[in-house]
C-alpha cells in the first residue's frame, strides 16, 4: 500500500498544476486519525485537537487525471481535425518534435526538483528511504537547475508574439476558450508573450494602465484553468526612451527598447507564459506611462530578433540576453474583435490570405476608399483604421522575421473555437476548425483563397450571425508578382491582326530562369524549341512569382476543325493554361500556387479559363477543389478542368477539342500525343 501512495504522490510532483497538497498517506485503521491527534509532514504529533475529516489523496489526484485526460483529448481532437498534408506533417515535426522530444527528457527531474528539493540527488534522481519519508539529505542536496552554462538555454525554441485587443469586450466563456488554444499551442511547441491592448478606451494614462493590468489578470486566469505552467503577469520591460531621438525605421529601436528582460526571462524558462501591459517607463525619471501596443509588440519582436541596437543598458553576455536570443519568433498573433482584414472583391468578405508584397497598398486604397465614400459613418472610419493598423503591423513585424514566419489576425471567438458541428462544407472544413492550431499544423489558412465563390459554405458564427468562411486573415511577408503584361493596363484579350504580340524571347522576361522553373516543377526536360515555336503566335501572358518561384503561362488556342469564317472569329479561341508550375521547395509552402492562381482567375482570366492534367497527376486534388466543373477524356489520360461559370455547350466542346489537341513539348516523347 505505501508503494501505491508513493506512486501517486510521485504523480503530483510531476504534474505542476497539483503543487499544493497533502502527502498521500495509506488508507489504515489504525493511523492515529481516530484519536484526534493532527500529523504533520514529518510524522510528528501535536496536542489534541478537534478532529479533522481529511479528504482522501486518492480523490484529488484522481480528480486532477482526470482533467489532464480531458484537455488531451481535447488537443487531440484538435489536432486531428486539422486537414494535414503528409507535406504539412513532415515539416511541423521537422521543426517541433526535436524540441518537444528534449523538452519531455527533462521535465519530470526539473519540475520534480522544484517541487520536492530535498528529495534530489546531485545527477538529479529522486531518493526514498524504504518504509519512512523520502530521506532528506544534508549538504548540498538542491542543484542549481539552471547554470549559465546550461546548454538548453542554447537551444532553439519557438515563441508567438500575441497582441490581444479591447479585451473588455470579450466574454469570460470566449476568454476561457483563447486561454484554452494558448495552453494547447505551448504543448505542440510553441509559447506565447501576450501584450495587452486597452488603448482604445482610456484616454488618462492611470486609468489606461489600470484597464491593461485588471484586464491582464483576466486572460491569466483564463490561461491558469487550463493547467500548469500557467501564465504570468510581469512588469513590463519596455523602457522609453527621449522620442526626439527615435528613428523612423520598424528595423530600428525608435522610442521603445526592452531594458529589463529578466521577468520575461524567467517565464519563457519556466514554459509560463508571460503577459505584459502596454506600458513602459520612461528613461529619465523611470515613470510608468501607456505605450502604444504595436509598438510594445516590435521593440519585443526586435529583442526577440537580436535587432535591439547595443547601448540600452542590457549586457550582451548576460543569462537574459543568453536565453531570449534562443528565442525564435515563429508567429505573430493579433485577437482582434474586428477580425481579419477586409476585401471587396472576395467571397468571405475578407482576406484568408494576405501577401503583403503585393496586396498591401490594395489594402490601403480599399479601406480608405470604403472610408471616404458614402455616409459619414465614424464607427466605419475607426474600424477601417483599425484594420489598416492590423495590416501595417503584420508588415512591420514580418519585415524583421524570416520569410518562413507569419501573421494570424483572427477574432477572440474564431481562436476560441473547439469541435463544433460535424457540418461539412464542399472541400471538407469544419466549421469549428481553430485556425491557430490548424496554422500551426499547416502555416495555412483554415480555407484556401484560391478556391471559387460557391466552395464556401454560409455558416453561423459563434455570435449567431450569419458567416461566409473564415473571418481569419494569414498575412506573409510575401513576393512580388510580376505579370506580362499588366491586365490593369492592358487587358488580356484575344490578338487581333497586325498587334504586336508577347514572345518569350523578350529581354523581360528571363527565358532560362523561366525554363529552370517548368523543369523543376515538372520534373521532365522541356524540349525549349519545339516549345518556343508553338507558342510563338498564341502566347496570351505570363505570370511569375518572386524570383521564378512560381509561374504561369497561358495561350489562346484554336479549336479543331473550325470552318475559315469561324477561324478568324476571335470569341472562339480558347483561353488555356499551358504551364502551371512552382518550384519543389516552394511546394505546399507560402503560398506561391495560391498566389499565381488567384492572379490568373481574377485578374487575367476572370471570364474562365481550361487546362488539362493527367489522370495520374497528385496535383489533380488541389485542381478539383479550384475548378468549377471537369471532365474525364474515356479515351485519353487526360482531365479537363475548367473556371468559367455556367458553361455553354459550344464552349464545352470548344475547350475539349483545345485540350485534346494541344501537342506536348516535353523532349523525352518527341512531341507526341498521350
Amino acid at each position: 500500500m505505501g508503494n501505491i501512495a508513493w506512486k501517486k504522490a510521485t504523480f503530483c510532483v510531476n504534474n505542476p498544476s497539483i503543487r499544493n497538497f497533502t502527502r498521500a498517506l495509506p488508507s489504515q485503521s489504525n493511523d492515529g486519525l481516530q484519536s484526534g491527534l493532527t500529523h504533520n509532514v514529518t510524522g510528528q504529533t501535536y496536542g489534541r485537537r478537534k478532529p479533522i475529516t481529511f479528504a482522501s489523496a486518492y480523490t484529488s489526484i484522481s480528480e486532477a487525471q482526470k482533467q489532464q485526460k480531458s484537455l488531451d483529448r481535447d488537443m487531440l481532437v484538435s489536432v486531428l481535425e486539422t486537414k494535414v498534408t503528409k507535406r504539412d506533417a513532415k515539416s511541423y515535426m521537422n521543426r517541433f518534435v526535436p524540441l518537444l522530444e528534449r523538452k519531455g527528457a527533462t521535465s519530470f527531474k526539473q519540475r520534480a526538483a522544484q517541487s520536492r528539493p530535498g528529495e534530489v540527488e546531485n545527477n538529479g534522481t529522486l531518493t526514498k528511504s524504504a518504509g519512512k519519508d523520502p530521506a532528506l539529505k544534508t549538504g548540498n542536496t538542491c542543484p542549481d537547475l539552471r547554470p549559465a552554462d546550461d546548454l538548453t538555454l542554447q537551444e532553439l525554441f519557438y515563441v508567438a508574439l500575441v497582441k490581444i485587443r479591447a479585451p473588455r469586450e470579450i466574454d469570460d466563456s470566449t476568454l476561457g476558450g483563447v486561454g484554452k488554444t494558448l495552453s494547447q499551442l505551448r504543448k505542440l511547441g510553441l509559447i506565447s508573450i501576450l501584450v495587452v491592448d486597452c488603448g482604445d478606451g482610456e484616454r488618462d494614462g492611470t486609468a489606461r494602465r489600470k484597464a491593461d493590468i485588471m484586464q491582464a489578470n483576466r486572460i491569466a486566469t483564463a490561461i491558469d484553468a487550463y493547467g500548469s505552467p500557467g501564465s504570468r503577469v510581469i512588469d513590463s520591460p519596455i523602457t522609453i526612451s527621449n522620442p526626439a531621438d527615435a528613428p523612423t525605421s520598424p528595423f530600428t529601436s525608435q522610442s521603445l527598447f526592452i531594458s529589463n528582460p529578466h521577468g520575461l526571462m524567467a517565464a519563457l524558462q519556466e514554459e509560463t507564459i508571460p503577459i505584459i501591459p502596454s506600458c513602459g517607463y520612461t528613461a529619465d525619471t523611470c515613470l510608468v506611462e501607456p505605450v502604444d501596443a504595436d509598438e510594445a509588440i516590435l521593440a519585443l519582436l526586435r529583442q526577440l530578433s537580436g535587432l535591439q541596437f547595443l547601448g540600452h543598458g542590457v549586457a550582451e553576455n548576460s543569462q537574459s540576453v543568453k536565453l531570449l536570443k534562443a528565442a525564435e519568433v515563429y508567429r505573430l498573433i493579433i485577437l482582434d474583435p474586428l477580425g481579419g482584414v477586409p476585401a471587396n472583391n472576395r467571397a468571405t468578405g475578407r482576406h484568408l490570405f494576405l501577401n503583403l508584397e503585393q496586396e498591401l497598398q490594395e489594402v490601403k486604397d480599399d479601406l480608405e476608399a470604403a472610408s471616404a465614400s458614402g455616409p459619414f459613418d465614424t464607427e466605419l472610419r475607426k474600424a477601417n483604421a483599425r484594420h489598416l493598423k492590423n495590416a501595417e503591423l503584420a508588415k512591420n513585424a514580418l519585415s524583421l522575421l524570416p520569410p518562413t514566419s507569419s501573421a494570424v489576425i483572427t477574432t477572440p471567438d474564431e481562436a476560441a473555437k473547439e469541435r463544433g458541428s460535424e457540418e461539412m462544407d464542399l472541400v471538407g472544413t469544419k466549421r469549428g476548425q481553430n485556425p491557430l492550431i490548424h496554422n500551426l499544423l499547416t502555416d495555412k489558412p483554415v480555407q484556401s483563397s484560391s478556391l471559387p465563390t460557391e466552395r464556401f459554405k454560409t455558416v453561423v458564427s459563434l455570435a449567431g450571425a450569419p458567416q461566409i468562411g473564415s473571418l481569419t486573415t494569414l498575412a506573409k511577408r510575401g513576393m512580388p508578382l510580376t505579370i506580362f503584361p499588366d491586365p490593369r493596363v492592358t487587358p488580356w484579350r484575344p490578338p487581333q491582326p497586325g498587334e504586336r504580340r508577347l514572345s518569350l524571347t523578350d529581354p523581360s522576361i528571363d527565358l532560362a530562369r523561366l525554363v529552370n522553373l517548368i523543369e523543376d516543377s515538372f520534373g521532365r526536360k522541356l524540349d525549349v524549341d519545339h516549345y518556343l515555336r508553338r507558342i510563338q503566335d498564341n502566347l496570351a501572358g505570363v505570370i511569375i512569382a518572386g524570383e521564378y518561384e512560381g509561374g504561369a503561362l497561358l495561350t489562346w488556342e484554336k479549336p479543331l476543325g473550325l470552318k475559315d469564317s469561324e477561324a478568324s472569329d476571335a470569341a472562339r479561341l480558347v483561353p488555356y493554361l499551358d504551364k502551371f508550375a512552382v518550384l519543389r521547395r516552394s511546394q505546399g509552402a507560402g503560398g506561391v500556387a495560391d498566389i499565381v492562381f488567384n492572379a490568373m482567375v481574377r485578374g487575367c482570366f476572370p471570364h474562365g479559363v481550361c487546362w488539362r492534367s493527367r489522370k495520374d497527376n497528385p496535383v489533380n486534388k488541389w485542381y478539383f477543389e479550384r475548378s468549377r466543373g471537369t471532365l474525364k477524356f474515356s479515351d485519353m489520360n487526360w482531365t479537363m478542368f475548367w473556371t468559367t461559370p455556367k458553361l455553354e455547350e459550344q464552349r464545352l466542346r470548344d475547350y475539349e477539342s483545345v485540350c485534346r489537341g494541344v501537342e506536348p513539348s516535353w523532349a523525352d516523347k518527341k512531341h507526341q500525343l498521350d
